[in-house]
């Protein structure tokens, strides 16, 4: 039987900088090498890097004055796209505010201390040095960018973040459905049932655009699922591999929805087949590509991430922040879901489940992005440490209580679930996560097959697809696009979890 463990009980897990794994895509540089920079960081594509957390793809602009080294241009290299890792918060970075950089300049200053040269000269090595390292995650991280709560950061990663992107732009809309733009804002609002909200709760007004492959994506798809919404929100699966969005103008490579022509397609590197029905088409206004849904609302954030929630109403973008979207999902469409009295963030509980998506965000659900977007050997080596102890207390809360904020399924849940779900054939392998893995943690695996089996569920994990997308969209980290076959995992998702007692 599961017994409760009482908060001072679970173990103290340091907090890092977030990074965070939207589905981000950008603008290239010419030419990259890198790791996979995407959804938080699960995908790749070429665009100028940021640091997703989870599914992305969104395309920064760098305003900043500041000369940046040009990275070595390699022969054959394939410009990389980042993905931009969205959490809930004020605070919008990118990918180069990462921990990764962090914790790099805190290596770096430790070098430092031993050199000969004069404290000014050191602060300017310094300021160099970082100047180099960003440049060199720039190039490795591509289609995520990196959205921090703000709490999370130190103001020197913030900074850092800001003097690199220093231009966002939001697209909102007046009460007459004209598009204007508002500086500093990006899409965060908000679904209310309050009187005069400009995006009341409707059936069939709300519009999701989403990835099987991206965590942050399928955090929405979850909550939908649970609460039985699928026949109030629309929902449209892009195509798992990234394309060119603009073959012929740009680099920039992203999302792009599918078709039923029987055609296929090959990697940004030219390698592979893969149906265009792996895609949906855009049942709304035939897009072909997500950066075409930006681009209609006169987006100038330049970051093409996903899950975007669009309104067909007022044609615009609501919010592409997940975090916000599940909320909205979970409160204020009760009326019209077939589950109402699911409550996944209750007032008695709402303490917990932030404290515990405070700790688990940055050092699992962008943890493993860390891992895998690491530029040194030292970076990996903090982030797979800081990774290992959070999935070690996980695990440890999971022996003693049914769910990780109590006795209830909750918001904590599904933010976990996302990760969990991807851990052994994607991040043990692409990620190299491979200190842990679900399948060999009896009390973490249970877990997750409790929750693939409720109603619902498995029918919003395509693990083809997820698979589909982080091996063959980052040709950096796969040129040859080969798709693992893997150890049937969700195979053991169906096997009973034995958790009833």
């Amino acid at each position: 039987s599961l017994t409760h463990v009482d908060d001072h009980q679970s173990v103290d897990v340091t907090e890092n900088e977030e990074y965070n794994d939207n589905d981000v895509e950008k603008t290239p540089p010419p030419s990259l090498n890198g790791d996979d920079g995407t959804e938080g960081n699960p995908d790749i594509s070429e665009a100028n890097v940021n640091d997703d957390a989870v599914g992305t793809g969104i395309e920064l602009v760098d305003n900043t004055e500041t000369e940046q080294p040009e990275p070595e241009k390699e022969e054959n290299a394939i410009p990389v796209e980042s993905e931009i890792i969205e959490e809930q918060g004020e605070t919008a970075t990118e990918v180069g505010a990462t921990d990764e950089t962090d914790e790099t300049n805190n290596l770096e200053e430790a070098e430092n201390e031993n050199d000969e040269k004069e404290p000014e000269e050191v602060v300017v090595d310094k300021e160099e040095d970082a100047k180099e390292e960003i440049a060199e995650e720039d190039k490795i991280i591509s289609e995520n960018a990196l959205v921090v709560e703000e709490e999370e950061v130190s103001d020197v990663v913030v900074d850092r973040a800001i003097e690199r992107h220093d231009s966002f732009v939001a697209v909102t809309s007046d009460s007459k459905g004209d598009t204007t733009t508002s500086d500093d804002k990006e899409w965060r609002d908000m679904i209310s049932s309050e009187p005069g909200a400009k995006f009341p709760p409707e059936a069939n007004r709300y519009h999701l655009y989403v990835s099987h492959a991206c965590p942050w994506a399928h955090r929405t798809v979850l909550v939908v699922a649970l609460k039985g919404l699928e026949n109030v929100i629309g929902m449209t699966y892009v195509h798992p591999t990234w394309q060119y969005t603009k073959p012929g103008e740009d680099e920039h490579r992203g999302w792009v929805f599918g078709s039923n022509d029987g055609q296929y397609l090959t990697s940004t590197s030219g390698s592979g087949s893969f149906p265009t029905s792996w895609g949906e088409e855009d049942p709304i206004m035939g897009a072909k590509a997500i950066r075409d849904i930006y681009e209609r609302v006169n987006d100038s954030t330049g970051r093409y991430i996903l899950p975007v929630l669009w309104d067909k109403k007022l044609n615009t973008i609501v919010s592409n922040e997940s975090s916000e979207i599940i909320r909205m999902l979970n409160l204020e469409f009760n009326e019209y879901a077939s589950n109402p009295d699911l409550d996944l963030y209750p007032v008695t509980l709402a303490e917990k489940i932030d404290e515990i998506n405070h700790w688990i965000y940055p050092s699992f659900n962008n943890g493993v992005y860390r891992c895998g977007l690491a530029s040194t050997q030292e970076c990996y080596d903090v982030a797979i440490d800081e990774l290992t102890e959070a999935f070690d207390k996980i695990d440890l809360i999971l022996q003693n209580q049914r769910f990780i904020a109590g006795d209830k399924l909750t918001e904590a849940d599904v933010r976990l679930f996302v990760t969990l779900i991807r851990f052994d054939e994607v991040y043990d392998i692409y990620f190299k996560t491979n200190t842990r893995s679900v399948s060999k943690s009896p009390a973490v695996l249970n877990y997750v097959r409790e929750i693939y089996q409720m109603d619902n569920v498995a029918k919003t994990v395509d693990m083809d697809m997820i698979k589909a997308h982080y091996y063959t969209s980052h040709v950096e980290l796969n040129k040859y696009s080969i798709i693992p076959r893997g150890v049937n995992f969700v195979g053991l998702l169906n096997e009973p979890h034995n958790r009833e007692s």
